[in-house]
């Protein structure tokens, strides 16, 4: 049931490859050495100490992007990087941190684009200023355009298209997907994706995912009106739970899916309370994005040749449930 996306693995391991210099023995050891420094909390090189800026669409307390820093940090000690994290689930204060970040003339800067029409004066500004822009998890689509030296996360098309495939073999044929935050070109992108390979009837029901009454109340008086709905694909992992109180009140039968992990996402799927999870490995978001920055003020080097540098789409269920917990709960995965 569970499908790994093995090109998506494939294209990670010669990522992880370059950026850890571990594809030979030589490699190897550098990487085991990089990998005790981290662990330490000290750099493994001895390059200058570059000031790195990530600037996300993260509101507060959003445990997705809790990991994202996570992995970013732990790739900032590694590089001897200072590295500086600021969030704004607000388009226009988003950029507002980008122009601060360029401002205070850092040597890269790290940028989300889940509204990115809203981002692009501020990225063309720091691109212009000679800051190497690197663009993570949302606006896979803009990237090159903004002027960015590559972007890392998954295809959100791609990632809704492997959703559907798997609502197919689980035999479901009338998927609610619950968009949670209006304008976000990602959340679009992903229930399109259902959409394009779904064989059954798809809905979308937008919420504001700011108010989790709200979303919860939405979700329960749609499968209320509509008895025939027998999937829920919320587009983050902290819906997901939600979603699974609202089939609750509701008295519905449906499925209860996700895009995103966390620890309830994990033991939900160990004690089948939700179906199947999407995993974009947000921790390896983070850490390549700092990692592929630092190579480039380092050695000159770029990822992707102009495409996405991707960490998913992975689908993963009750089988693998058990071994995600434990990376779940360190807050990497």
């Amino acid at each position: 049931m569970a499908r790994f996306r093995t090109w998506a693995g494939i294209a990670l391991a010669g990522a992880l490859c370059v950026s850890l210099t571990a594809c030979s023995s030589t490699g190897g050891k550098r990487a085991e050495d990089a990998r005790k420094a981290a662990a330490q909390g000290r750099a493994a090189v001895s390059t200058p100490r570059w000031t790195f800026a990530m600037i996300t669409h993260s509101g507060d307390g959003d445990t997705f992007w809790d990991i994202v820093q996570e992995g970013a940090e732990e790739a900032a000690r590694k590089d001897n990087i200072d590295f500086l994290y600021s969030h704004d689930d607000e388009a226009q204060q988003q950029a507002q941190l980008v122009d601060a970040a360029v401002d205070k003339k850092v040597d890269g800067i790290i940028v989300s684009l889940a509204k990115p029409d809203a981002l692009k004066d501020s990225v063309a500004r720091a691109v212009k200023a000679g800051i190497p822009v690197i663009t993570v998890n949302s606006g896979s689509a803009r990237s090159k355009e903004f002027g960015a030296l590559a972007h890392i996360g998954q295809d959100e098309t791609v990632a809704g298209e492997a959703v559907g495939e798997e609502l197919n073999e689980r035999g479901r044929k009338n998927a609610l997907c619950v968009l949670h935050e209006q304008g976000n070109v990602g959340h679009e992108q992903r229930c399109d994706g259902v959409a394009k390979t779904f064989r059954g009837t798809l809905q979308r029901l937008y919420v504001n995912g700011t108010n989790m009454p709200d979303v919860q109340s939405g979700i329960e008086a749609k499968l209320q009106s509509d008895r025939s709905v027998d999937a829920v694909v919320t587009l983050g992992a902290p819906y997901a739970d939600t979603a699974v109180k609202a089939r609750e009140s509701a008295g519905s039968k449906a499925e209860i899916d996700t895009f995103d992990l966390n620890a309830k996402v994990a033991t939900g799927l160990r004690d089948g309370i939700l179906g199947f999870a999407v995993d974009q490995q947000p921790f390896l978001q983070g850490y390549e994005a700092v990692d592929l920055l630092w190579l480039y003020r380092y050695n000159d080097d770029t990822l992707g040749g102009g495409r996405p540098v991707l960490t998913g789409p992975q689908i993963v269920d009750k089988k693998q449930a058990a071994s995600l917990l434990a990376y779940t709960r360190r807050g990497t995965r």
